[in-house]
């Protein structure tokens, strides 16, 4: 094969139309359109054993059953390892390119369905407690009224100083914003001015998929979110378009992955009784778990955090489970006793 003829055939159209499909259609986030596609090339080039040179034709030939069990088990063989969670979602990715093939009519079934995934261990989501999420909202609490906004406003404040009030006053106000709404890191970037609506008092997120819902907007967060609004006109000089991102950097461009992660990491790295992983999605897991410990329904938390099914929500049964068992060791009079000798 010459290097030309190689360089024709490694076009595979069908599979940048389905990576452009998720991205541009399904409106995927950009992380989980890299995922897939790192994984979808991954199985094209380990099918092809190597050969770059692989046709559309090849590709679609190549998913079967049996071709599909052995990339599995090549992929829990490798050196190192891999998970049963990353398999999975290899897996997933290739069942989603073959739902795509069978709408295009280039596949009658689909063959992933009947190859069994690796078993995952399903962990205990980690949370913070919120009483300690509670004396982080105290102890910042200068950030949130008045009095800062006026500082940050004042003429007589030095560049350095504005910048630290309202750096503080936005990472303040992040970590408000995803504990209270229980939104994605990528649902907080996206969100809009447009999408605070303040006489309804709802939040209107676009999540996975470009799906649409309404989250409820508590009194506290919407005063902080008003102060913020009125704070950033002022900075910027005048009125922002509701298209504008409802959360900018002190230099006004919109906010990214690694400053949401940073902003946590800053706030929370010294709070007493705030350990472990430190990231949006923890907070996303507080709120599940303290409404589960209220007694809120799955179905409710379901449409809250924007899950595609109730199975996702369940993990967070985890907790009321562990609330029952310490009520019923403290109320239950055999588990008080001990149980034995029939008292």
């Amino acid at each position: 094969m010459t290097d030309s003829h190689s360089e024709e055939r490694s076009d595979v159209r069908i599979l940048q139309q389905y990576i452009s499909y998720i991205r541009d259609i399904r409106r995927y986030s950009p992380r989980t359109v890299q995922i897939y596609e790192s994984a979808l090339s991954d199985f094209a080039l380990w099918a092809a054993e190597g050969d770059v040179g692989y046709t559309d034709d090849e590709l679609v030939a190549s998913l079967i059953p049996s071709l599909i069990r052995g990339y599995e088990a090549s992929l829990l063989d490798a050196d190192p390892p891999k998970s049963p969670k990353t398999v999975s979602l290899h897996l997933s990715a290739l069942s989603g390119f073959c739902r795509y093939l069978m709408q295009q009519g280039r596949l009658k079934s689909n063959p992933v369905k009947i190859v069994p995934k690796p078993k995952v261990e399903k962990r205990i989501p980690h949370f913070f407690k919120a009483a300690a999420l509670e004396e982080y909202f105290a102890s910042t609490a200068f950030y949130s009224d008045d009095e800062s906004a006026a500082e940050l406003l004042s003429p007589d404040t030095s560049e350095d100083r504005r910048k630290e009030v309202y750096e503080r006053l936005l990472h303040r106000l992040i970590i408000m914003t995803l504990y209270c709404l229980g939104i994605r890191r990528a649902e907080l970037i996206g969100l809009r001015i447009e999408d605070v609506d303040f006489g309804r008092n709802v939040v209107k997120v676009h999540g996975k998929g470009d799906k649409m819902r309404e989250i409820p907007l508590v009194v506290s967060l919407s005063e902080e979110l008003l102060l913020y609004l009125k704070a950033v006109e002022t900075m910027c000089g005048g009125k922002r378009s509701l298209k504008e991102p409802l959360f900018v950097t002190y230099r006004g461009k919109k906010l990214y992955p690694v400053y949401v992660d940073r902003a946590l990491k800053r706030e929370l790295g010294n709070v007493k009784g705030i350990t472990g992983r430190k990231s949006p999605h923890v907070l996303r897991h507080s709120l599940a778990t303290g409404l589960m410990n209220e007694g809120t329904d799955l179905y409710s938390i379901k449409q809250m955090l924007g899950h595609s099914s109730l199975a996702s929500t369940q993990i967070y049964t985890h907790s009321s489970i562990a609330r029952l068992k310490t009520i019923y060791e403290q109320a239950h009079p055999r588990a008080k006793k001990g149980g034995k000798n029939g008292d």
